[in-house]
């Protein structure tokens, strides 16, 4: 923990320094204002034009200096330090020249870290989850903040998912309004920060160390990024390169990678490790693991001296799916851990509904089941999700992330009745695909579920779980799951 003079000193890393935000969405936006208002010269740049952002201008605060239509370069270099959101590479020419000044580069969620790990505003600081890995980050982070909320604990959750954290720091500062105040803030007091974090944001760390640190699963994604798998997976690693003895890591004791990663960096090392807890739907470890249908825990009684070895039984876990087992299991570990009551944990996973465009059922007609899956961006995704159904018509495609569709050819001939094909990536699946069971090519959701309809029958599932980014024909993933769900509607109506 830092002394107050440290955390003081901190603060000093921010104030009247010109400090250059990259990216005006919605990190970038979280991240300008918040340095704004703890006493920076804040400039923020985008490369596309103004009149794309002015929605986005109107969120930033008067004291922000907005710079659109390209990256000028002397802004670069004219500052103390650069603030970069998650989509911004690394090795953009502008950044490559600045580093090589000198200058600092961290993302938003290292300025969130800082913010509150580092300085006088928090006397006691917030203990840090944070959750990465290639899929169910958002439904895990949600459980988690939930089960900490009805424990008691006062939170903020943010990150890859809703709002950024430096956004939710912004929004716990009770700014005074006389300027001759000394503490010009008066920060609520947070118990949790919890946060979703991606692969991006952990190319940018520096000081960041989560108290405790989740990685749920590793699959390819994000490949045309990354020169290699290799890559991807040291990005994955970072979330806990500087935790120490005193903290927890939770790892998936079913992921290979991840098991590799456990092997090549934690099992042998002799330095001051995390405390290292599993979870599992495959075989007994250390942390929650699944038996039989029934769910049980084995932790030491100095985290949990009050539950027997059974949780609940995975029937009563109301999200469905095998994925969502594996979440609802890190969620409940992780919240065990914090200091929420067996109760509250299993009361959650009852009540737990599920989130938007993540295995959403939409609805059913003539016994046919519409699933909206828009969130399955990945290879990896898609796979998880036909583990959890028999008979599935498969809507599929958009903008290929370089993706290995192969690896679903066993899985698509064991349990896809048919693959509908959709986007810019859907000449490539098919060919991938090809003979593992009837393809058909449509050119809007309107036609996928009318052939959907008509080729399917009682006791199918249609399941919209894309496996590639949605930017060649919608906004993101909400707005084509949103249009999924209308062209479902239309038919129910």
């Amino acid at each position: 923990m830092l002394q107050a003079e440290e955390k003081k000193n901190m603060l000093n890393t921010f104030r009247d320094k010109n400090i250059l935000v990259i990216g005006l969405a919605r990190s970038g936006i979280g991240a300008a204002n918040l340095l704004s208002v703890l006493g920076a010269r804040v400039s923020i740049t985008d490369k596309k034009p103004g009149s794309m952002l002015e929605t986005n201008i109107m969120r930033l605060l008067p004291s922000v200096n907005v710079i659109t239509d390209g990256n000028h370069r002397d802004i670069f270099n004219n500052s103390d330090m650069i603030v970069i959101s998650p989509g911004v590479p690394l090795g953009i020419p502008e950044l490559v020249l600045a580093r090589g000044k000198g200058i600092p580069v961290i993302g938003e969620l290292e300025l969130a870290y800082q913010t509150v790990a580092g300085c006088e505003l928090y006397p006691a600081t917030p203990h840090f989850i944070g959750v990465t890995g290639t899929n169910g980050k958002s439904t895990t982070v949600t459980l988690i903040d939930l089960m900490l909320k009805e424990s008691g604990y006062k939170t903020l959750l943010g990150g890859n998912i809703g709002n950024a954290v430096t956004a939710e720091i912004l929004n716990t500062l009770n700014i005074r309004q006389k300027s001759t105040d000394e503490r010009p803030f008066v920060p609520e007091i947070m118990d949790y920060i919890v946060a979703e974090i991606s692969s991006f944001q952990l190319e940018t760390i520096n000081e960041f160390r989560p108290g405790t640190a989740a990685i749920l699963n590793i699959t390819p994604d994000h490949l045309d990024r990354y020169e290699g798998m290799d890559d991807y997976i040291s990005a994955k690693a970072r979330i806990f390169e500087n935790q120490t003895a005193g903290d927890y890591l939770i790892l998936n004791a079913d992921d290979p990678v991840i098991m590799e990663l456990y092997d090549a960096k934690l099992k042998t090392q002799h330095v001051k490790l995390p405390e290292i807890f599993f979870f599992s739907r495959r075989r007994q470890v250390k942390g929650i693991y699944l038996k039989k249908g029934e769910v049980y825990c084995d932790m030491p009684r100095s985290l949990l001296p009050s539950l027997d070895a059974s949780l609940i039984s995975s029937g009563e876990i109301k999200i469905g799916g095998i994925h969502n087992l594996e979440n609802a299991m890190a969620a409940s570990l992780i919240a065990l851990i914090s200091g929420c009551p067996p109760q509250v944990v299993r009361n959650t996973l009852r009540s737990f509904p599920g989130l938007e465009h993540r295995l959403e059922f939409v609805g059913e007609s003539k016994g046919v089941r519409f699933i909206n899956d828009s969130k399955g961006t990945n290879v990896g995704a898609v796979a998880k999700s036909l583990e959890g159904f028999e008979k599935v018509v498969l809507i599929m495609g958009g903008r290929d992330k370089d993706g290995d569709f192969s690896i679903l050819r066993d899985l698509i001939k064991r349990k896809a009745r048919l693959l509908i094909l959709i986007g810019e990536a859907g000449e490539k699946i098919g060919e991938k695909l090809k003979g593992m069971t009837d393809i058909y090519k449509v050119n809007d959701f309107r036609e996928a579920v009318d052939l959907s309809m008509a080729k399917a029958s009682a006791g199918d599932v249609v399941l919209l779980s894309p496996g590639c980014a949605s930017f060649d024909m919608f906004a993101d993933f909400e707005d084509r799951g949103r249009k999924f769900k209308e062209a479902v509607r239309e038919i129910l109506e």
